[in-house]
């Protein structure tokens, strides 16, 4: 099939393109380690539906612009200047999160993961969303929520323990600190780990792989191994949503936010003690 590509323009933050079979859907904001604002989830689950209502896409990949970064979650500098002061809002912002999380998940057809970079808070949730994931050998992926004042409940708390074990997920999300590709590897994270150079052949190896199988099959395949994903989802993320809305009228959130936009350690000694 010949390749089409639309919604290619420069200013775009989201790409969205069709080549053989696989739609690739990119996240286009480099210059903020591709980043995701309120607009570009709106733009996100856009791309998401059509690539879903389009019986000429197999597979559907997702990814990044540039080498540095996959996706490093939503835009803090949003949240510090939009949702800290208007944390009501918050509430809407959570319900679009949760409909791409939803509609990567619920595809009826596979969807890949291509990790180019950093898979950062809601980044790596987008990961975990998707069936299958391959990274580039340099990349690296953290749960960040408890450094900046929010916590990973979009995904983080309800699916890290099932992909890599109780203990393993509270250290990613107590501590904060990212594990390389290799260790992702190791703890089931990823499926695959390639150098950079050769990502995108071995995304389009498992691309042909899936596109070689029966696709109802496959769509059914999705939706019964979800089980325990939609199991911890459904059970949780209504309270999430709620609390983390609320939440961001607290000081904790409040000098999170800020202590990363202006690029410093948050005080937590300060929280503290306004807390006694």
């Amino acid at each position: 099939m010949t390749a089409t590509t639309e919604a290619t323009a420069a200013q775009e933050d989201i790409l969205y393109s069709v080549d053989d079979r696989v739609a690739t859907i990119t996240f286009n904001r480099p210059q903020a380690y591709n980043a995701y604002t309120t607009e570009t989830l709106g733009r996100l689950h856009d791309a998401l539906r059509r690539a879903m209502w389009d019986d000429e896409v197999g597979v559907v990949v997702l990814t990044g612009a540039g080498r540095k970064a996959f996706c490093t979650g939503g835009d803090v500098k949003e949240y510090a200047e939009r949702y800290v002061e208007h944390p009501e809002q918050f509430w809407k912002y959570m319900v679009l999160f949760q409909d791409c999380l939803d509609s990567i998940r619920n595809m009826g057809k596979p969807t890949i993961a291509r990790i180019n970079g950093m898979a950062v808070g809601g980044g790596n949730e987008m990961n975990m969303a998707c069936d299958l994931a391959v990274a580039a050998d340099h990349a690296t992926i953290r749960q960040v929520g408890t450094r900046v004042g929010s916590v990973a409940a979009g995904g983080g708390t309800q699916w890290l323990p099932i992909i890599v074990g109780d203990r393993r997920a509270r250290e990613m999300l107590f501590l904060c600190e990212p594990i390389t590709a290799a260790q992702a590897l190791d703890w089931g994270l990823v499926n695959r780990v390639a150098p950079y150079e050769q990502l995108d052949d071995t995304v389009r190896d498992l691309c042909n792989k899936l596109l070689d199988k029966f696709p109802q099959c496959l769509s059914y395949t999705q939706c019964q191994v979800n089980y325990w994903k939609d199991q911890s989802w459904y059970a949780t993320i209504g309270h999430a949503r709620e609390w983390l809305a609320s939440h961001f009228a607290g000081a904790e959130t409040a000098e999170g936010m800020r202590a990363f936009v202006e690029k410093r350690e948050p005080d937590y000694a300060a929280i503290r003690r306004a807390r006694r």
